[in-house]
């Protein structure tokens, strides 16, 4: 089902397609799966990867967003935390229930985070994830077992929802293969087609791994790409002006001995006037973000040593186990598709993060902004809005109670294997098969070998980026590792895929480049 060869087929057995979406992203494969459940023709197009850009590099986190609340953004909060709900029915096996601790080191601000993690409370409704409540100080220090303790008074602890975010991308693409939609990954869109009348009706796209073009016809063209909806904008109208400015966020990656417990921390005022969260994820500590506005978009962003600083220099106020470059497993950048600010001056964290549709005259739509824990929501309303304009036939969302695939109602996070749900057993039956499977990829992991022939096999992975970052989030959780077993992965990938040499050695060569990226140079 998963087989990319009979996914291209679809591209010549299929004339017509209803919806064609650029971008497989968060967004876009939102909108391949709402697309094709409400019966519509759809196909997928990613120009390298699924969640390759922004939506891998996220700070790991379903959330309302507790810092939009203090803007006063009521609705935005309320939206998120309702998505939020759906995600941990929806997605089981990816989403989970975190704790956050947020440690009060005056009484004022115990008082006001109390009164204010209410309101979230509130706002959630049914869906709520937990009460918010006051702790004294020997019980945030007991649960915090790094937190400095000098002047502590006590913490707040709320509720907010944890995943891994390029898995459940995957997920999606599965979900909506399912349903009947064509997604592919690296499939690059060169150009938009047009009719007479200058309506966009069409793209022209290039499978990279063949090298074939295809022209393909379609009722509307959704532009889901994320930062780079400007270059897609201008494919459309070479004068359009640019409607996104990156902002780049930062995350380091420590050892969980920096954060033993189960509890993450959320620091709520930092320097930049930014919150800082440290997130246990995958038996590692996530610690970010930034927020730093670029001119320009890349697919590998860099952060800044500035960045880099800035993260650790906030976590050692708080921790007293203090943490050097020395102990960055991994770091990762990522880039927001903010709506560009009318008044140059705006700050990133006072410009909007709710998403917004634009309608081209050529009647290409394009979706920009949002986040994560929006993307249900982002895709029913762009497909709403192409039915408003009577590009498609009225159908209604079919996507609120939608299991995706993989989900199983499972909460047992004891295996590292739980992220796969239901597919776990399918890898366990790789090992049955061949018992070689069962060994890990590297010493300091926990990864094995079956997961990567999965990754292959079942989930559309082609490079070794793919399975390292994407599939089996090596990358993002040990960067030297990821170096150290590349040529390892090269090799299962070459003879699953009956690859040469030559791609093989062509292979571990990229994924060295786009990898030390991930570690810090001292």
């Amino acid at each position: 089902m998963f087989g990319r060869s009979a996914l291209v087929n679809q591209l010549k057995e299929q004339s017509q397609w209803d919806v064609i979406i650029v971008g497989g992203g968060a967004t876009g494969l939102g909108i391949a799966l709402d697309s094709t459940t409400r019966g519509y023709k759809t196909l997928l197009l990613e120009q390298v990867d699924f969640a390759k850009g922004t939506s891998s590099r996220s700070t790991k986190l379903v959330h309302g967003g507790v810092r939009y609340l203090a803007q006063g953004n009521i609705d935005l909060v309320k939206e998120a935390l309702y998505e939020r709900g759906l995600m941990l029915k929806n997605a089981s096996h990816l989403v989970r229930n975190q704790s956050f601790i947020i440690p009060n080191y005056k009484w004022w601000d115990a008082f006001l985070y109390t009164v204010g993690l209410k309101i979230y409370d509130f706002l959630a409704g049914k869906l709520s994830f937990g009460t918010s409540l006051r702790i004294s100080k020997n019980e945030t220090a007991s649960r915090l077992k790094t937190i400095k303790q000098e002047n502590l008074k006590g913490g707040v602890v709320y509720h907010d929802g944890q995943f891994d975010d390029s898995r459940l991308a995957v997920n999606i693409a599965q979900t909506a293969i399912e349903q009947g939609a064509t997604v592919l990954n690296h499939f690059k869109v060169e150009k938009l087609l047009k009719n007479e009348a200058g309506i966009v009706n069409g793209v022209v796209a290039k499978d990279a791994e063949t090298n074939t073009v295809y022209s393909l016809n379609a009722k509307v063209v959704i532009n889901a790409t994320g930062v780079f909806s400007d270059d897609i904008l201008q494919m459309d109208d070479a004068l359009a002006k640019n409607s996104i400015r990156p902002s780049q966020g930062v995350h380091l990656v420590l050892d969980k001995s920096f954060l033993p417990g189960n509890d993450a921390i959320m620091i709520p005022k930092t320097d930049d006037g930014r919150v800082l969260f440290l997130v246990p994820w995958h038996n590692r500590v996530v610690v970010g973000t930034t927020d730093t506005l670029l001119d320009s978009h890349s697919l590998e962003p860099t952060a800044l040593d500035k960045e880099i600083e800035f993260i650790l220099e906030t976590a050692n106020r708080y921790l007293i186990k203090q943490v050097t470059k020395n102990d960055v497993l991994s770091i990762f950048a990522g880039l927001r598709p903010l709506a560009a600010p009318k008044d140059k001056s705006e700050k990133t964290k006072e410009i909007s993060r709710s998403h917004k549709i634009i309608v081209s005259k050529s009647g290409l739509i394009t979706i920009t902004g949002g986040k994560w824990t929006t993307y249900r929501r982002m895709a029913q309303d762009t497909l709403n809005k192409a039915i408003e304009l009577g590009k498609l036939p009225a159908s209604k969302c079919k996507t609120k109670n939608l299991l995706i695939h993989g989900a199983d109602g499972s909460t047992d996070t004891s295996q590292h294997l739980y992220i796969y749900g239901s597919d776990t057993k399918g890898i366990r039956q790789l090992i049955d098969e061949s018992p070689e499977l069962g060994e890990k990829i590297h010493p300091r992991l926990e990864f094995i070998k079956a997961e990567v022939v999965w990754a292959i096999r079942n989930e559309m992975a082609r490079t070794v980026e793919d399975v390292l970052a994407r599939r089996v989030r090596v990358l993002f959780l040990d960067a030297e590792a990821a170096i150290e077993i590349s040529p390892m992965i090269a090799t299962m990938l070459a003879k699953e895929l009956h690859k040469d040499n030559e791609w093989k050695q062509g292979q571990i060569s990229n994924f060295i480049e786009i990898a030390s990226r991930y570690v810090i140079k001292n």
